[in-house]
């Protein structure tokens, strides 16, 4: 599924999951889980607890999602 097809949600990583998982707690206080996508890993973008991330969450798995942006503070 191309990146222009995912629906983009906002959220705070709540906690590390061994593999590169994240789990995330969304704004509307939802709990899904993500993995950091191609271009974040290309250029080595840390992500820790705590941080504001953008989510790209397929409408057809909502509880699955890329992380596309890490938020500045």
């Amino acid at each position: 599924m191309a990146k222009d097809d995912l629906v983009t949600i906002e959220g705070k990583i709540s906690n590390l999951s061994g593999g590169g998982t994240y789990h995330i707690t969304l704004e509307n206080g939802a709990e899904i889980t993500a993995r950091l996508c191609g271009k974040m890993k290309k250029f080595k973008i840390k992500v820790v607890v705590g941080d504001r991330v953008s989510v790209g969450v397929s409408p057809y798995d909502p509880t699955h999602g890329l992380i596309t942006h890490r938020h500045k503070i």
